[in-house]
């Protein structure tokens, strides 16, 4: 293994830079080259690379983002796109290419393994939606923003005695909600595992509230549910008489500055897939299980389901009274 390299792919996650600096400064470590992919999978269709080194990702642990841009890729959902990607690769004289982002950069990387390519992937995503890992970078820097954001929207809501409903991100999933939900102590938290009902679930609760004296109240709603917020404020005034306020935190939570936790595990991850691409193992997934880095053969990972906690979710509820 001579020459690697490592694109970012899919939706941009706090840490992103601190795995690529891991893995580039670990492969100049072994006295390998890198070659960094601009753009994703777009980048190894076209050609737009940089090379990296040690002195190419000083300082960039820090910073939000991805140093080697990002975007998506509908071409390499074809046969042609991955015959094109692995020429490509060669011609570039890559070994082997590290891939940080999601499930379906995950998939597609599968893909170009089996045409050839040894690949590896990083999985980085605030989303926390990777099957195989117990944790994805940018989840807590996610979370972290979500917080600071909702404890500012408190201070609002119980000066004017409202609900403030926050929608979080998550794409098809609950696990941001659940713990910013937690962490904020929410009056209820709605994530699209769980079923609910806006007008005897969440109006009953908030009623409920009000009898033990509670003047503000806080729902933090996943992004999944896919529920329309404005006819759900209008509930709540109409069967509570508290009014209500939409806020919608969008992709703030995406960028800033990596917690520790995050470049933490972005600097365990990026230094573990590299030395799989250096031993010779490929199509796999990095992984954290119980606070360890492992690795899961990819479409064994995609093959994976993750479920919330739902014992966290009844224990946010527990306790939101």
């Amino acid at each position: 293994m001579k020459t690697i390299g490592i694109l970012t792919s899919g939706g941009d996650a706090p840490g992103m830079n601190a795995a690529i600096r891991s893995a580039v400064r670990t492969a100049c470590h072994s006295a390998m080259e890198v070659i960094g992919i601009h753009r994703g999978y777009q980048g190894l269709l076209h050609g737009d690379t940089v090379p990296l080194d040690s002195n190419a990702v000083s300082c960039i642990v820090k910073d939000g983002g991805t140093v080697l841009y990002t975007a998506r890729c509908q071409e390499m959902f074809t046969q042609e796109g991955i015959q094109k990607a692995v020429e490509n690769a060669r011609g570039m004289g890559l070994d082997g290419l590290v891939v940080i982002g999601g499930d379906g950069s995950f998939a597609a990387a599968e893909k170009l393994c089996a045409a050839g390519l040894p690949t590896v992937g990083i999985p980085g995503t605030i989303d926390n939606d990777i099957k195989c890992t117990d944790y994805t970078i940018g989840f807590d820097t996610a979370c972290n923003v979500a917080v600071e954001a909702i404890d500012r929207l408190r201070d609002t809501a119980r000066s004017h005695e409202k609900c403030s409903i926050i929608e979080v991100m998550g794409r098809n999933a609950g696990f941001l909600a659940l713990d910013v939900g937690l962490a904020v102590g929410a009056a209820d938290v709605l994530v699209p595992e769980a079923a609910f009902d806006v007008e005897h679930d969440v109006c009953q609760n908030i009623l409920e509230r009000k009898r033990q004296g509670k003047t503000h109240h806080i729902i933090v709603v996943s992004e999944g549910c896919k529920i329309d917020l404005q006819k759900m404020a209008e509930i709540i005034v109409e069967k509570t008489g508290v009014d209500s306020r939409i806020t919608i935190l969008g992709h703030i939570q995406r960028g800033g500055t990596p917690t520790m936790l995050d470049r933490v595990y972005a600097a365990k991850m990026g230094n573990y897939a590299v030395e799989l691409l250096r031993k010779g193992i490929a199509n796999r997934v990095v992984a954290i299980q119980r606070d360890q880095v492992v690795d899961f053969d990819i479409r064994e990972a995609l093959a994976m389901k993750k479920n919330i906690d739902f014992g966290l979710l009844e224990i946010c509820r527990n306790i939101s009274n």
